[in-house]
C-alpha cells in the first residue's frame, strides 16, 4: 500500500466496506476496460488496479462480463433508484445526466467496440440499460417512452460519444429534458 492509501483492516468487512470495495472494483475495471478494451483486461489487472485480492473480486463477480454489467447497473440505479420529486421532467433530466456522463459514455463506447466479439454483452447492455430506462419512462408516458428516450439522447449523445462535447451540467441536462418533453408535448 502506498503512503496515501491506508491499509485495510483485517477480518470480515462490514456491509458498507463491502459496498465500497465493490465500487472500487467497478471503478478500476471501467478505467481498465476503457484504456485497454474489454478483451484486454484480466482479473489480475483489475485486482492490481483495485488493490484487492482475486478472492474479493470473485466474491461478487464470476466473469469480466458480470463486472461490466454491474457498472451498467450501477449507473441505472443512480438514475432510477432516487426518484426525487417523482415527476417525468425530473426523471428525464436524471436520465440525461447519467447517460451523458463520462462513465456512461465510456461504457457505451466500450460495448459498441466489443459487441461483435461479445454479442451477449451487447444484448445484456441493451436489456439492463436502454430497455430499463424506457420502462421507467413508460410508467409516466406509456405511448411516448421510446420516442422520449430517443430525444433524451439524440444528437447531444452522439456528440458525446464522438468526444465533441463535455458532459452537461445539471442545468443543461434539465434544459435538454425540457426540450424533449416539449417536442412531445409532455412537459
Amino acid at each position: 500500500m502506498t503512503e496515501a492509501t491506508p491499509a485495510r483492516k483485517r477480518g470480515r468487512p462490514t456491509e458498507a466496506e463491502r459496498a465500497q470495495r465493490r465500487d472500487e472494483i467497478l471503478d478500476a475495471a471501467v478505467k481498465l476496460f476503457v484504456a485497454n478494451g474489454f478483451d484486454g483486461v484480466t482479473f489480475d489487472d483489475i485486482r492490481e488496479e483495485a488493490r484487492v485480492t482475486k478472492r474479493t473480486i470473485y466474491n461478487d463477480f464470476a466473469t469480466r462480463s458480470e463486472i461490466f454489467l454491474a457498472a451498467v447497473e450501477r449507473l441505472r440505479e443512480r438514475a432510477l433508484a432516487h426518484p426525487g420529486d417523482g415527476s417525468l421532467p425530473e426523471l428525464a433530466a436524471r436520465i440525461v445526466m447519467i447517460l451523458h456522463s463520462d462513465e456512461a459514455i465510456d461504457l457505451h463506447r466500450l460495448v459498441i467496440a466489443s459487441a461483435r466479439d461479445f454479442p451477449e454483452l451487447g444484448e445484456r447492455f441493451y436489456r439492463d440499460g436502454p430497455q430499463s430506462y424506457i420502462a421507467a419512462l413508460r410508467r409516466h408516458t406509456p405511448d411516448h417512452a421510446e420516442a422520449l428516450f430517443t430525444l433524451l439522447l439524440g444528437e447531444p449523445h452522439r456528440r458525446r460519444l464522438l468526444g465533441l462535447t463535455s458532459a452537461p451540467s445539471a442545468a443543461e441536462a434539465a434544459e435538454l429534458a425540457t426540450a424533449a418533453l416539449s417536442l412531445l408535448r409532455l412537459g
